[in-house]
């Protein structure tokens, strides 16, 4: 009887047809969703530990921005999420990253800003490469910069290329740092 039965339900419910394929999920409503899932995570923080604070979603070159500003250019609320040299806000990025992980099972390359930190860090390290890159073409010698994070030497490795001299990095966990060499011309 109960083979009867569960021949019944299997017969009951439709198969699905080979060629169809599901929807695949445009890479631009992922980033929404990424967004979107950051944004909330990033808002619950702000009211436990309530800091005034307004949240912008931004996608563009194939990665989702969030920033974090305040009306109240007087508030010093969001400092304490940027932390000493940035250490906080970098933290509180891999948080944010794994929340949405969490939620949508895809690894996340959000960029978190909080109170225009990462572009004036942007800036000081633009200049930091510059200068570095100057004494390098002078003296013809290698030159180590001090440890930065994974996104500091991005920005560094990119205006040193611009430049036309080498970088690598080099050293392991909090001790990464980039080195930056002649050009092999």
């Amino acid at each position: 009887m109960t083979v009867d039965n569960e021949d019944q339900v299997a017969e009951s419910v439709p198969e699905l047809d080979d060629d169809v394929e599901a929807a695949p999920v445009s890479k631009a409503s992922r980033l929404d969703e990424e967004g979107d899932v950051a944004a909330d995570y990033l808002e619950e923080l702000l009211d436990i530990a309530d800091i005034d604070g307004d949240i912008d979603i931004e996608v563009r070159s194939g990665r989702t921005y969030i920033s974090i500003v305040s009306d109240d250019a007087t508030d010093t609320g969001l400092g304490s999420l940027v932390g000493r040299d940035g250490e906080v806000l970098e933290a509180l990025q891999e948080l944010t990253r794994l929340s949405v992980l969490t939620a949508t099972d895809a690894r996340s390359r959000l960029v978190l800003d909080v109170d225009g930190y990462r572009d004036r860090r942007g800036r000081e390290l633009t200049k930091i490469a510059q200068d570095a890159a100057e004494k390098v073409k002078e003296t013809g010698e290698d030159l180590a910069l001090p440890p930065m994070s994974a996104y500091e030497r991005k920005i560094v490795h990119d205006v040193v290329a611009d430049l036309g001299l080498l970088s690598e990095s080099e050293g392991e966990g909090q001790a990464r740092h980039i080195v930056i060499s002649p050009s092999d011309d």
